[in-house]
């Protein structure tokens, strides 16, 4: 049972954090009006933790695998709390974007250290529901977010958005500090230590371009799908917030599920292709619904906000086992950093391709990269 209660304060950790590093495009409109700018300047201050995620991922997993997740996640996750709370007083755009890209850096450590729990305190046929469950961190943190973030933006403003992700992150910095331990001896010994980098097999490569390719329409969908149901659909901002949060609970349970079925048949791969199929019918249906501006856009928003985050914790997991217990602090960074890097290229260009043309063309662009990495995804050498 010790296992179940070092990912409950892995996954509390990164659920904690997620407030602030994913949960500000939830409140868009809030950012437009406090800093009154245009959709793509919006979404890059929304999106500035990303900025701090992108050169850090790889630093915290090295010192992950040296020190423990301990270390990492108290001092990560805290010192992310302090860098929250400083962004809330100040005005200047620049500055809040600077801090903001600091508090990502800092609190990315949540990002690799929960990922390392699984790898270490699980065994394989376990690693599935244990690698869901501790993706289900984002999405749990996506739905306190959309469930809070919004009214509070409503009734304090972004200052007051950012003083609560704070509070949350300075919590879950001192629990994970507090009662978070190193595993037994011999827990992640499966799971086999490798003589050399794991980057010699191509399968690893092509694992880390297939999360790339899928983070486009994550990134279009919940970075844009609040305010395009605002502008779009004339939805009341609390509302749509609400409608995603509800969704996020979806989208845990479908990564829970997934974590069961590859545990099942003893693969990752194979039940990822399947989830990447279904995400490509509800994106075309999305894109065909924004465009015409019918109602089916409003539902396929919500389904494709679950759908395309279903197979995030497969490609995670396939990542750290390819590269085993000693490699699996910097391959797991590494991933973050290639998705990290996705997406703050996709954010202001999604924005711009969104202002010139509509919804419907960001959509597509994410449709379009979800096709593309059907013959991506390493199916061929794939085993039990």
């Amino acid at each position: 049972m010790r296992r179940w209660w070092m990912l409950a304060l892995g996954v509390n950790a990164h659920a904690g954090v997620t407030l602030g590093l994913f949960g500000l495009p939830l409140v868009m409109p809030e950012i437009l009006r406090h800093f009154n700018v245009l959709l793509p300047v919006g979404g890059l201050i929304a999106n500035a933790p990303a900025l701090g995620i992108l050169c850090a991922l790889v630093a915290w997993g090295a010192l992950a695998d040296r020190y423990g997740e301990r270390l990492v996640l108290g001092a990560g996750v805290g010192l992310a709390a302090a860098l929250f709370a400083a962004a809330a007083f100040v005005e200047r755009t620049w500055a809040v974007i600077v801090l903001l890209a600091l508090a990502g850096a800092a609190g990315s450590a949540a990002m690799v250290g929960g990922g390392r729990i699984v790898l270490r305190w699980f065994r394989p046929p376990e690693r599935g529901v244990a690698m869901g469950l501790r993706q289900v961190s984002f999405t749990l943190g996506m739905a306190v977010a959309a469930f809070a973030l919004p009214p509070m933006a409503r009734s304090h403003g972004l200052p007051g958005v950012l003083l609560l992700c704070s509070g949350v992150s300075l919590l879950a910095a001192v629990l994970a500090a507090l009662f978070m331990a190193e595993p037994p001896h011999g827990i992640s010994g499966s799971c086999s230590e490798r003589a050399g980098s794991p980057y010699r097999q191509p399968a690893l490569w092509r694992v880390h371009a297939t999360s790339a390719l899928h983070v486009v329409p994550q990134v279009v969908v919940s970075t844009y799908g609040v305010d395009c149901l605002v502008r779009a659909y004339g939805w009341d901002d609390v509302a749509a917030g609400r409608l995603f949060g509800v969704a996020a609970i979806g989208g845990a349970v479908i990564r829970v599920a997934a974590g069961r079925w590859s545990d099942r048949t003893g693969l990752r791969m194979r039940p990822l292709l399947v989830l990447t199929v279904w995400s490509i019918v509800v994106l075309a249906l999305l894109v065909a619904g924004t465009a015409t501006g019918a109602g089916l856009g409003v539902a396929m928003l919500v389904l494709a906000s679950v759908t395309t985050v279903a197979g995030n914790g497969l490609a995670y997991l396939a990542a750290g086992e390819l590269a085993g217990p000693g490699w699996a602090g910097k391959v797991l960074g590494t991933h973050n950093t290639v998705q990290n890097s996705v997406s703050l290229a996709v954010t202001p260009l999604a924005g711009a391709l969104i202002l010139a043309t509509g919804y419907w063309a960001g959509f597509a662009a994410g449709l379009a990269c979800a096709v593309v990495s059907l013959p991506v995804i390493p199916l061929k050498r794939e085993r039990r």
